[in-house]
């Protein structure tokens, strides 16, 4: 069922177009995950499709009785308001509809005849009919479920909502908006301000309900896990990819690959049309000619047009002064504040090294980065900085760039005389900021574009040792991915705060992973990490495990025929692999033709049916070619 539909849709500010002529569908069931670069205009389709702006052209039509809602990320909440308040607001709704039965239910004990106390009845019915359908009877249970689900506990449930942080706030909203549970959801980076577990709590929790979703995040392993469609913003158009973002990702590079060729043979095609139209134009042939020129007219009208690549910002960091071998050396290291942070930490971080920090919210992330570089004083034992180390501290808060201060000046290094405007602004333009932008005050520049600033400003330092506290919190996914290059290619040092996975996955060499107190050495990335919870979940489930008597031993089969060798390709005679050879290559290029035309993409399951066909026949081919110069050399 459609439950949302847009034709012709276009928005622009100042007179520029953000996008323009957007048609879509959302249907039931649906998980959208809504991707592009920053500035593509996400924010802006979401708040049209919940009504908050309206387009300059075309319209949305939502479908008669359908909620719509939208994550807010800013809340005015009342000065008696409590955290319950808020989360219980999400159910209003439902609140309202019980207050209605209840009424019904006074209508039936008062009713004078049996006329108002039959319709009174229907009206009860119906109205407890919809409460079940809604599982109106399990409210506490739901609202404690998501309350703890998103890391708040009893104590704070009578708190008043403004006491909390901003980080917690967004949190609540995120609470309702679940709570509402609307027939189209609509999250703008709901992942935000979530640590791992709680973001892994929300995957599952999401991938569970039955609405309809729309969800702008640049979380790849969120999208990964909760996704079904993906609708790529770009350039003012929008393409529609089924799957999830690894599936997206793997259709659209194989769709570029494709587009790619079939320009390739448009070109061919067209240069030798030319050449047959100047060299016979005018002489014996012209007739021929005139002919080609009809074709070449043709062609033109069917010209291929290659995908619009999206690039991220080059980034990169510069050439750095050696430092010795040992970065920073930690002896029973240990922090508390009300509770044990980390204790008896013991670590050597070596030149060149990436270690990736993660932890649950408030475990003490940021205490431990900052105690390390000795920015904060330890409880017990010390931290030891190496030879020629210098640091560059790059803060989640970004509150080494002024508001005030021209981006320019924000990023320009206060103690080298040496730079010029011109080199910061040429690095800037690195990191994706160039133009007029760069004599804005910072207060002006949108989140990611802060945190482009942020990064530039942490490269101008020219520190051999980056200390990085969640450095991709509002950059797109083609930014996170140059960050992540950058990262790797940098000769220095790196110690990097996140709760992007995928992130740390691409970078991390070792990993710091803090909870409950301690601070535990991973020698490994985020999936290593994963690998060994995962075992010793298992070892400990074997251990709970009561003991099984063993089995006697199976006797071992005849090992004489296994062991003998086996042929690497059966007999086939060259003629007819070369047959099956060409029946392959034919069907091929049916189906790349198809993966060119953006009709395969309007419907889900023939998008999909065509790309894995297209691996199989090149998994079939890649066989028969080595099976047809055995045959050949053999003489078969």
């Amino acid at each position: 069922m459609i439950l949302i539909s847009a034709q012709g849709l276009g928005r622009q500010y100042a007179g520029d177009p953000i996008f323009l002529d957007l048609s879509f569908e959302v249907r039931a069931g649906e998980r959208i995950g809504l991707v592009g670069p920053n500035g593509a205009g996400k924010t802006t389709l979401m708040k049209l499709l919940d009504g908050l702006e309206q387009p300059e052209y075309g319209r949305v039509y939502v479908r008669p009785g359908i909620r719509v809602s939208l994550l807010r990320q800013h809340h005015d909440f009342g000065p008696t308001e409590t955290l319950m308040d808020v989360a219980r607001s999400g159910l209003a709704s439902l609140l309202d509809l019980q207050r209605e039965m209840e009424e019904a239910a006074q209508e039936m004990s008062e009713a004078e005849d049996a006329a108002d106390r039959d319709r009174a009845t229907r009206r009860y019915d119906a109205i407890h009919e919809q409460l079940l359908h809604q599982d109106a009877y399990s409210i506490d249970h739901r609202v404690e479920e998501i309350l703890y689900g998103l890391r708040f506990t009893e104590a704070e449930f009578d708190r008043p909502a403004r006491t909390f942080s901003g980080g917690q706030q967004s949190r609540l909203m995120l609470a309702k908006i679940l709570l509402e549970s609307p027939d189209v959801m609509l999250l703008d980076e709901p992942s935000n301000h979530l640590d791992i577990e709680t973001t892994e709590w929300l995957e599952n929790y999401l991938s569970r309900q039955p609405v309809a979703m729309v969800i702008v995040s640049h979380d790849r392993y969120f999208l990964d896990r909760v996704v079904n469609k993906v609708w790529e913003l770009h350039e003012g158009k929008l393409e529609v990819y089924p799957g999830n973002y690894s599936q997206y990702w793997k259709l659209r590079q194989e769709k570029a690959k494709v587009l790619e060729r079939q320009a390739e043979r448009f070109e061919e095609q067209t240069e030798k049309l030319e050449a047959y139209i100047r060299k016979y134009g005018a002489g014996q042939r012209a007739k021929q000619a005139h002919d080609r020129e009809r074709k070449l007219e043709k062609l033109q009208g069917d010209r291929v047009e290659t995908i619009r690549e999206i690039v991220g910002p080059v980034m990169g960091f510069e050439e750095v002064e050696r430092s010795g071998d040992i970065v920073i050396e930690t002896r029973h290291l240990t922090k508390a504040f009300d509770r044990p942070l980390f204790t008896d930490l013991n670590v050597a971080i070596e030149r060149g090294e990436c270690i990736g920090i993660m932890g649950p919210n408030g475990s003490g992330k940021t205490t431990l980065i900052k105690t390390m570089i000795g920015r904060e004083k330890a409880d017990r034992g010390e931290a030891r900085l190496g030879h020629k180390v210098q640091i560059g501290y790059h803060d989640q808060g970004l509150h080494s760039l002024t508001p005030t201060t021209t981006v320019v000046r924000a990023v320009w290094p206060e103690d080298d005389p040496d730079w010029v405007e011109g080199e910061v602004r040429s690095l800037l333009a690195r990191f994706g900021l160039s133009g007029e932008i760069v004599f804005q005050t910072v207060g002006q520049l949108s989140g990611g574009e802060k945190s482009k600033a942020a990064l530039a400003r942490l490269c101008a330092t020219g520190a051999n040792v980056l200390v990085m506290d969640e450095p991709t919190n509002h950059l797109d996914i083609w930014s996170c991915e140059s960050l992540e290059r950058s990262i790797r290619e940098f000769e220095g040092t790196v110690l990097v705060v996140s709760h992007d996975r995928y992130f740390l996955n691409a970078v991390a060499d070792r990993m710091l992973v803090l909870g409950d107190g301690r601070a535990r050495v991973i020698e490994g990335d985020y999936e290593t990490y994963q690998n060994l919870i995962q075992r010793e979940k298992e070892a400990a489930a074997e251990k709970a495990r009561p003991k099984a008597v063993a089995a006697p031993a199976a006797p071992s089969a005849s090992t004489s025929t296994s062991s003998a060798p086996k042929k690497k390709f059966s007999y086939r005679k060259a003629a007819d692999l070369e047959q099956d050879i060409a029946q392959a290559e034919a069907e091929l290029a049916e189906v790349e033709d198809l993966l060119g035309q953006p009709a395969t993409y309007r419907d889900a399951m023939t998008a999909v049916k065509t790309q894995e066909r297209h691996t199989a026949l090149k998994e079939k081919l890649e066989k028969l070619y080595p099976h047809w110069e055995h045959a050949i050399e053999a003489n078969w």
